[in-house]
């Protein structure tokens, strides 16, 4: 639920109250249950609500039996996200990005009797044939969208390859910084590269992409790329929608997986990210765990931190504080040594970048 409070103010959403109910089974038409529903709209009208967030997504059927009920208007987490992400989004390929995710949570959601509109566009004696009703016309004319909005994100799929290709023939090795949202991501990137990146202490702050070149000890170059941060139960289409851009995860060398130590819920945002990774088929790429905010932290807590993620199985992991730049120093030095360590276990194959006699002097 803090999450999810998160979320609301990030959407720029006004919480007045939370209500949560357990119970054995999720009911298949309300949700919570017909007399929790009455209760939950009683409890809005009074604080003057205007609108109902479930922390679940709703399938079209139930959203129907909800709003039948109230004419208060009623979304779920996912269509939070996607609203967050339509106010975030500022590059014509986010743009796109983000309406294709959400014209494809709409289409299934476009559902007759929804609207009085919903009549057929020939109606009357004589004109009842086969006639288009308003709602096939409005699900064509998403279909038509989803279909061209896809054909544009394809292309934007083969210029970012033709980047990254010449990148890959400038021989830059290729860092992104990849985490759950509110890492510290941005923060990050411009500390390292004394860089003025948007940061904000707020959920999904960064959604375009962003790389800047970073000259690390020993005199090696790479390029670092920020990212957009993840979250548990990423809607799907979403994913789908901003594959094109996290492919560019995919040409990394190495990951900075980026964790908020702060955060109580530091575990399960770990398991987010790893998922998601998992689902991008990401997981043959070298990463380290770096856990931010350290100054947050009492240094006791913070060791401890370290030592349950070393046993969960972090091969490499350690902690910093993104606003300050004498705090990054380790990090920078176990970057190289790692970039230098693929270097020598791949035989140099298409790793030129990297000063050979360092990969040799560290093994």
């Amino acid at each position: 639920m803090n999450e999810l409070r998160e979320l609301a103010l990030s959407a720029d959403v006004v919480v007045l109250d939370e209500i949560i109910q357990r119970r054995q089974a999720i009911d298949a038409r309300t949700v919570i249950g017909r007399g929790k529903l009455d209760e939950l709209i009683v409890r809005a009208l009074r604080l003057g609500a205007d609108l109902i967030v479930f922390d679940r997504e709703l399938s079209p059927a139930q959203v129907r039996s909800i709003s039948e009920a109230t004419d208060l208007k009623v979304i779920d987490r996912a269509q939070l996200i996607l609203d967050i992400f339509a106010q975030r989004a500022e590059s014509r390929e986010g743009k796109i990005q983000v309406e294709l995710a959400q014209l494809k949570y709409l289409l299934p959601r476009l559902i007759s009797g929804q609207d009085s509109a919903f009549s057929r566009l020939a109606g009357g004696i004589g004109g009842r044939g086969p006639g288009e009703t308003k709602l096939e016309t409005d699900r064509r004319r998403v279909r038509d969208r989803i279909n061209r909005f896809e054909r544009e994100i394809e292309n934007l799929r083969s210029r970012r390859q033709e980047r990254r290709k010449a990148r890959t023939r400038r021989e830059f090795p290729v860092i992104s910084i990849v985490g759950y949202t509110n890492a510290g991501k941005s923060t990050l990137l411009n500390t390292l590269t004394q860089s003025s990146v948007h940061a904000e202490q707020r959920m999904f702050a960064t959604l375009d992409p962003t790389s800047r070149r970073l000259r690390l000890p020993r005199e090696q170059e790479v390029i670092v790329n920020d990212t957009v941060g993840f979250i548990r139960d990423l809607p799907p289409d979403l994913l789908a929608a901003f594959r094109a851009t996290l492919e560019e995860i995919g040409g990394s060398d190495l990951l900075i997986h980026l964790v908020d130590a702060s955060n109580p819920r530091w575990e399960q945002q770990i398991a987010s990210v790893e998922k998601i990774l998992v689902e991008l088929n990401y997981t043959n790429i070298p990463r380290l765990v770096v856990f931010n905010k350290a100054d947050l932290v009492d240094a006791e807590a913070m060791q401890a931190i370290l030592r349950l993620a070393s046993e969960a199985g972090a091969r490499d992991c350690l902690a910093i504080a993104a606003t300050n730049a004498n705090s990054l120093q380790p990090m920078l030095v176990r970057v190289g040594e790692i970039l230098a360590r693929d270097l020598s276990e791949t035989n140099g194959e298409n790793r030129h970048y990297i000063n050979r006699e360092y990969a040799e002097q560290i093994g």
